[in-house]
């Protein structure tokens, strides 16, 4: 008999793991380009881009992927007006050719693209406005990625959602530890089995290119050249090596989680690692990342989709718990990992994707293994240990409190910082 909510977290892990090429804030900033030009039947001759901080943050250092290592704004609008294909959503630069890339550089130098912050509305809210000559195009983007919520064509609405512009981000409210952990004991296989040999596929794929390729630090062969071979290092170095080639423009797909490719590859490579070394089945390891991907969601439903706490935060702690449930852990030997994760690494900022990334991927598994390794050897971080509370739920809930409400004033600083006010 299936547990209570099977279908719903079957239906979370479905519509949070999807594939996305280059770090997610720019391509959704090259879909709302490309949509635009779509609506607007012709090339721009200049293009207006409306972006919340928190976006503008996310795509200020990052290498927009297939434009020859441009970085910004303006070169994922760009990419998008020239190259894009609005069809392909989290995947629009995808099919751009090497022969475009210089068309892509001459636009972006030659045409006005306006950047300017939205003060008011949700933390992740876009709008790219194209013109040429008399004609105007108008999309906005809100919550998530992909959800386009207003078009419009020469001033006329072609669409608007049914929230007037501004909708929630899907309820998450019902998840919780404990459902998460039945749902994966319940769990039959076959219904994430090639969801999951995607995931495996395409996040071991860009792992493995980032430690052989030189891309940005290199923080996942420093790790691997400084600590050693050991299964924990190997499992930090290559999460921490598929951030390095992702940051730095590598031009091969990520399955996402909760809307970042980053959180993806941490709720799978260091699971994926500990998997295999300890010679698990493959039955095991899909539960394990069924349980990995999950929690994170969990923790981040709390915090929202962008904020000035560290993501890897959260699916560093998730990961750890996987590795506690491959390594023969229980429900306590989870929720305490998680726990003792938060606790430790829960201070970690954002301040936009870029090449450090990498490092802090590297630190928030560490939190998650070492969060295990306390549990299993009889330590534990109390209720009334700072923001650790009793119980792995309400533990959470302050987390999510810190991170959407406790930072909100660090995240506007940050991004001052970074705009240079």
């Amino acid at each position: 008999m299936k547990p209570e909510n099977y279908d719903r977290y079957l239906t979370t892990l479905q519509e949070e793991l999807v594939p996305a090429f280059g770090c997610t804030e720019p391509i959704a900033i090259a879909y709302a380009a490309a949509k635009a030009r779509e609506l607007l039947g012709s090339l721009p001759d200049r293009i207006d881009v409306q972006a919340s901080g928190s976006i503008i943050k996310n795509v200020k250092s990052v290498i927009v992927p297939n434009t020859g290592h441009m970085k910004g704004t303006e070169a994922a609008c760009a990419a998008g007006v020239i190259a894009g294909d609005a069809d392909a959503a989290l995947e629009v630069l995808t099919g751009i050719r090497e022969e475009q890339i210089p068309d892509i550089r001459d636009y972006m130098e030659s045409v006005p693209i306006t950047v300017s912050a939205l003060t008011d509305g949700p933390v992740f809210n876009l709008i790219v406005s194209a013109y040429a000559k008399d004609e105007s195009a108008k999309v906005q983007i809100t919550d998530h990625h992909t959800q386009i919520v207003f078009m419009e064509k020469n001033g006329e609405t072609i669409f608007r959602s049914a929230s007037e512009g501004c909708t929630q981000a899907a309820d998450r409210s019902w998840m919780n530890v404990e459902g998460i952990w039945e749902f994966i004991d319940k769990l039959d296989v076959s219904d994430v089995s090639q969801l999951f040999d995607r995931v495996i596929s395409c996040n071991m794929a860009i792992a493995e290119e980032g430690l052989r390729g030189n891309y940005g630090a290199n923080v996942g062969s420093t790790l691997l050249n400084a600590y050693g071979d050991g299964m924990y290092n190997r499992a930090k170095a290559y999460a921490a090596a598929g951030s390095d080639a992702r940051m730095d423009g590598c031009e091969l797909p990520v399955y996402i989680n909760s809307g970042s490719g980053n959180q993806g590859i941490v709720c799978s490579v260091p699971v994926i690692i500990c998997a295999r070394e300890l010679g698990v089945s493959r039955e095991k390891l899909y539960r394990a990342l069924a349980l990995s991907n999950l929690i994170a969601i969990h923790e981040k439903t709390g915090i929202g989709t962008l904020s000035a706490y560290c993501g890897a935060v959260s699916a560093g702690a998730a990961a750890g718990a996987a590795i506690a449930y491959l390594s023969g852990g229980g429900y306590k030997a989870v929720t305490h990992t998680i726990v003792n994760a938060v606790a430790i690494d829960s201070g970690m900022i954002c301040d936009g994707a870029k090449a450090s990334c990498a490092a802090k991927i590297a630190s928030a598994v560490d939190a998650g293994i070492f969060g295990y390794l306390m549990y299993k050897n009889g330590q534990q971080f109390l209720g009334g240990d700072g923001i650790v509370v009793k119980g792995v739920e309400n533990t959470i809930r302050n987390v999510g409190r810190l991170g959407r409400d406790g930072m909100r004033g660090t995240n506007e600083e940050i991004i001052r910082m970074m705009t240079g006010e």
